[in-house]
């Protein structure tokens, strides 16, 4: 393969000084799909401290294991010393590492074999001792010898066999992916911790269709082990006479995720779980149809499921320990996504939505209902569509209203609670309902925002109250 040019003068300073050094992993992986590499590792049979004296800048990031960062020409390159591991107590790190290895042995004890090809800096030779390219070309992800030894040494890496299938479209091949299914790797998936589960989910989320992924998780007992609320939703049916649902609350959540904007994991989070709360909210009303025939048929209700999908998604962000920014933009645009817009609302009607939904929100929640209507029936959401048509009127709606600089939160209004109080308006719980109270009189009638207006409707106020 081409040696990037980077590459090639970094091997320079390795050669002159006597090593070897070969791009590995990922990389090599990437380029063989023919893609754009990201990140560069390297593997070399200089030890930590020959390298800490042949380049100028290295960070022993991970020196116990023979990793360091070298800092060359702007970029930065992980360098690992050939080593051979054995014995994985903790389910993830190795009690032995050994520098006495070569470079197969180095390859050896990678997870894949399609992780687990070389090619040398000095001409791009490619060293494929497991048939990496084999698989590769199959579209095939297998574990670098046994799969449930290799599972065994480090419980992430079934999780990172089922992301890389939805990452790259690969499908696992059946030893390594009925390995997953053991009872001793289940054990040893349940083991690892819940932030390097979270961020292999992440990259999951990043993938074109999570729900490849989501699936293989749900198959293997992984959902369940990590996510049991979510998995919890298989079964859970809602299709009834209306013809708004197709699958059941699982599948739409999955299929609801893959419709979101791929690149933006707030709304692809709020997708997957903006329904998850349906089974708690679920009732089932018999009707008789057509009225007078006798005969009875079942309509499904999840009336304010929403607080519930909020609510249970919240706990689950927590302890998957995601960041409180996210959880809160998460769990209010769960909250908010059942709303039901009509073109005769008035415009105060449309300020006292845009307050109550926060207009940095906005877009994120149109998202969110897109993909709600993708998930539905898995299949492009026609611009015609009365329910997208409805958003665009909206925003529309909202892109005027904007435009005018109206007075959108109580920061806007004209006067603030020092001019109340200098109006005689005593401190304490009082102002705070006065000031209210004068949000909303400017988000009826947005001309009333002018100081002496609002002073004149505050003395008003506490004298009816008084």
């Amino acid at each position: 393969m081409k040696i990037p040019e980077i590459l090639k003068k970094l091997n320079e300073i390795f050669a002159k000084n006597g090593f070897e050094a070969y791009l590995v992993g990922g990389a090599v992986r990437d380029v063989l799909l023919g893609k754009k590499a990201s990140d560069w590792d390297v593997t070399t049979n200089a030890t930590p401290e020959q390298m800490m004296k042949i380049f100028h800048r290295v960070i022993p990031t991970g020196i116990a294991h023979g990793t360091v960062t070298i800092h060359f020409m702007g970029a930065e390159i992980e360098a690992t010393t050939f080593r051979s591991e054995s014995g994985y107590s903790d389910g993830r790190h190795p009690d032995n590492v050994s520098f006495d290895a070569t470079l197969e042995d180095d390859l050896s004890r990678r997870d894949f074999t399609m992780n687990a090809i070389a090619a040398s800096l000095a001409d791009g030779t490619i060293i494929d001792p497991f048939e990496g390219r084999k698989d590769i070309k199959s579209k095939t992800i297998r574990t670098v010898g046994n799969a449930r030894d290799r599972f065994l040494e480090d419980g992430l890496r079934p999780i990172r066999a089922i992301r890389f299938s939805s990452q790259l479209n690969f499908e696992i091949e059946k030893g390594t992916y009925e390995a997953i299914k053991l009872p001793e790797v289940q054990e040893k998936i349940k083991s690892i911790s819940m932030e390097r589960f979270r961020d292999e989910f992440e990259k999951i989320l990043r993938s074109e269709e999570p729900s490849l992924a989501l699936h293989r998780m749900e198959k293997t007992g992984i959902l369940k082990a990590f996510i049991p609320e979510l998995a919890d939703c298989r079964g859970c049916e809602q299709a009834d006479m209306r013809g708004f649902h197709e699958f059941d609350v699982l599948d739409h959540n999955l299929y609801a995720c893959d419709g979101a904007p791929r690149e933006n994991e707030i709304v692809r989070l709020a997708a997957l779980f903006h329904d998850i709360g349906k089974k708690e909210a679920k009732v089932i009303e018999k009707l008789e149809y057509p009225k007078g025939s006798g005969c009875f048929v079942e309509q499904i209700h999840f009336h304010g499921h929403e607080r519930y999908s909020s609510k249970t998604t919240k706990e689950i962000l927590v302890r998957l320990k995601f960041p409180n920014s996210v959880i809160n933009q998460v769990t209010h645009l769960i909250e908010q996504h059942m709303f039901f817009f009509e073109e005769n609302w008035s415009d105060a009607a449309v300020r006292r939505f845009l307050v109550r939904v926060k207009p940095e929100c906005v877009e994120d929640l149109f998202s969110l209902r897109i993909a709600d209507i993708y998930g539905m029936h898995r299949c492009k959401v026609d611009p015609m569509n009365d329910g997208v048509q409805k958003l665009f009127i909206l925003r529309e709606r909202i892109r005027k209203i904007q435009s005018r600089q109206t007075a959108l939160s109580l920061k806007d209004l004209a006067v603030n609670g020092n001019d109340l109080i200098s109006a005689g308006i005593p401190a304490g719980k009082k102002l705070g309902f006065v000031l209210n109270e004068l949000f909303q009189c400017v988000l009826d009638d947005p001309e009333m925002n002018e100081k002496e207006k609002l002073l004149t409707v505050a003395r008003n106020i506490v004298a009816k109250n008084t």
